[in-house]
């Protein structure tokens, strides 16, 4: 559970001096702040809730300009932590050269959680970006494997591509039983013919490199992760060869929107596992996971006046705001509101870490047909 020091009453600081991230915020920015976290802690009530030893919750999400941005108010980082909670594993994308937002969002998340993050990738291709893994320790643990994916002249021969343009990161994690790698991805955005065949060359010499470290130590279980820009179509021969490679995209995910436009699928989750890597299934036998849409219920389409002096302190753009209640609502709902929270929403499913019964099952029929 998040801190929530910053949202008392002054009257509780007479009491004890508690630590403050934003000793600025005002009595109704707090009171906002709470409405929407109350909010947002009934729509989070669709995600599954911890079972002790039976199963862990692992998300993906890309949040926008993670660290650059100017524009997040104090409550948007109450709300991303509150996001985050919810879940024991989570693969970010776009963290900026900057750790400043994500510095504020462990300081919200508490002692429970850590952190594992890359170095940028440099140059105009890597868009000064690195990826991170926000866990909560005390639901699971490192296994020991580190490092990014970085390609060699046997992988990339014949190929004009020679490294990824923001580097895979790739991290070893331990629950219960269970062992398993999350690659964490960026892939190459746009959809022109070229931008498509280069991301479907990203992917194919990932799946080559991952497919030699398997093989040198590293776990079977292994999470493709992250966001990887494909599009509903043009992107079908690069699913494909994910696919090929002996990787499973999650059922919950399957054909599911992830953008804040929703329109496109960019976020995914793809799985090549061992025997007793099980995902929790629903009543009709499918893995269970999905997509949750904050934006349900925080800077909601009928919040925006509520927001109006605060996009005014930093719109840079030519239309009259003040006046014009559509342009106002278009600057909320396109582009104010996504600087915010994300322009992607966080994706997730279910692992079941208690795999104790069918193992015993399976080592009896072993000794008895012995």
């Amino acid at each position: 559970m998040p801190f929530y020091n910053d949202l008392r009453p002054q009257s509780d600081y007479s009491k004890r001096d508690f630590a403050l991230i934003f000793p600025d915020m005002t009595d109704a920015a707090k009171i906002r702040t709470i409405d929407g976290l109350l909010r947002l802690k009934t729509g989070l009530q669709s995600i599954p809730p911890r079972r002790t030893e039976q199963n862990l919750l692992i998300a993906s999400w890309n949040i926008k300009e993670f660290g650059h941005t100017t524009q997040r108010l104090p409550e948007a980082y109450f709300y991303i932590a509150e996001i985050l909670a919810c879940f024991d594993l989570v693969a970010i994308q776009e963290v900026k050269s900057t750790l400043k937002d994500l510095d504020i969002v462990m300081r919200i998340l508490g002692g429970n959680w850590d952190y594992l993050v890359n170095d940028i990738t440099d140059g105009t291709d890597g868009n000064s970006e690195r990826s991170a893994y926000l866990f909560n320790n005390k639901r699971v643990q490192l296994s020991g494997t580190v490092g990014e994916i970085v390609l060699w002249p046997d992988i990339t021969a014949g190929s004009d591509i020679k490294q990824l343009k923001r580097t895979p990161y790739v991290t070893g994690f331990r629950s219960g039983w269970k062992e398993f790698a999350l690659i964490n991805l960026h892939l190459h955005p746009g959809d022109d013919d070229d931008d498509v065949s280069f991301r479907k060359e990203e992917i194919t010499l990932l799946l080559r490199a991952l497919e030699v470290k398997a093989n040198e130590h590293w776990t079977r279980n292994m999470v493709l992760c992250g966001d990887f820009n494909l599009y509903h179509g043009e992107d079908d021969p690069t699913v494909t060869a994910i696919s090929n490679a002996g990787f499973k995209e999650i059922d919950g995910l399957v054909g599911k929107n992830t953008t804040a436009t929703q329109t496109q699928a960019y976020d995914r989750m793809f799985l090549r596992t061992g025997s007793y890597f099980k995902l929790v299934k629903d009543a009709g036998g499918k893995d269970i996971g999905g997509v949750f849409n904050p934006f349900d219920f925080i800077f909601r389409q009928q919040d925006h006046r509520q927001y109006k002096d605060d996009m005014l302190a930093v719109y840079g753009g030519s239309k009259d705001l003040v006046n014009d209640s559509e342009a106002l609502e278009d600057y909320f709902m396109h582009y104010w509101r996504r600087n915010q929270i994300s322009d992607h929403l966080p994706i997730w499913f279910e692992l079941e870490t208690d795999s104790s019964a069918p193992f015993l099952e399976s080592r009896r029929q072993l000794l008895a047909s012995g």
